[in-house]
């Protein structure tokens, strides 16, 4: 069960440990995407981190990410780093988030559209990545601004709480991907794959369906294809709900808008947001992919 008590920060468990919290949002009609992902690392003193992208029209308008600032304390409850900053105005209900950057920025709340999905069950969490947390499908509401020009938004986004001490010497790479659906549903799909394996068959997956209440799937498969850099263009997915399979798989297609990379030293992380059809539904979504170099 997911309570308001983890809404605080983790115990640190384990070398290399980490506990963040991202928020993403995208406005299919006016072409805005983005996302800031906070982190709280432990010690004497504790620090926080950022990252931070706003897309328009495709194009990249910030890429910004913090390095280590000094806390008073780890707290999620209002955090700062860089020129980002959330904080949480009802545990497991709603947040806010900002981002004051040269080139544009946000104030936005964030309003939770249902129950959290647990992530981390079975083989996923006694992985090598270690990886705990939760995923929430959101309302997103508040203005946006890239240069002169602002926007009123009101549209779809997810809001994600996780922590854990992944061992990259074992990981190859890992996955979050999510559907953001006109009709407030959505999925949330998360993947490790250990090192050696080939092809998303060998990854571990834990995947959920938000529709009238969290489900999670059984058996979700995606399959991804890559452009010419390697990052991530295009993705379907194939959601069997039920053990059984008596109903069929849910099958949706996205295709990258937006994207770009960072270099995480000895990581890769590629970044992108999807147009989503699903079911005779549209949507739109966000693709991230952490791994080796």
């Amino acid at each position: 069960m997911i309570g308001p008590e983890l809404e605080s920060p983790r115990p640190a468990d384990g070398e290399g440990f980490g506990d963040a919290v991202t928020y993403a949002f995208g406005d299919p009609g006016a072409g805005l995407y983005g996302s800031v992902r906070l982190g709280l690392v432990p010690g004497e003193p504790p620090h926080a981190s950022s990252i931070v992208l706003l897309f328009h029209a495709g194009e990249i308008v910030s890429v910004a990410s913090s390095g280590a600032v000094e806390q008073s304390e780890l707290d999620w409850s209002e955090v700062s780093a860089g020129d980002a900053s959330a904080a949480i105005v009802e545990p497991l209900r709603r947040w806010t988030v900002s981002y004051d950057g040269d080139e544009g920025g946000f104030e936005l709340r964030f309003d939770a559209l249902g129950e959290p999905a647990a992530i981390g069950r079975g083989e996923l969490a006694g992985s090598a990545a270690g990886l705990e947390g939760y995923e929430q499908l959101c309302r997103v509401r508040g203005t946006v601004q890239v240069g002169e020009r602002r926007w009123t938004l009101d549209c779809l986004g997810q809001r994600g709480h996780t922590w854990g001490a992944p061992d990259w010497q074992q990981l190859e790479l890992s996955r979050t991907l999510s559907v953001w659906l006109d009709d407030e549903r959505g999925v949330t799909f998360t993947a490790v794959r250990p090192r050696g394996v080939d092809g998303h068959e060998g990854e571990l997956v834990d995947a959920h369906l938000f529709a009238d209440g969290t489900v999670a799937i059984d058996d979700p498969r995606l399959s991804t294809g890559l452009d010419g850099d390697g990052r991530q263009a295009r993705a379907g997915l194939e959601l069997w709900v039920d053990e059984e399979g008596e109903a069929g798989p849910l099958r949706a297609a996205g295709e990258a808008v937006c994207g770009t990379t960072f270099d995480l030293g000895e990581l890769r992380l590629d970044c992108a947001f999807f147009t989503w059809r699903m079911e005779g539904r549209q949507g739109v979504g966000r693709y991230d992919l952490l791994r080796r170099r």
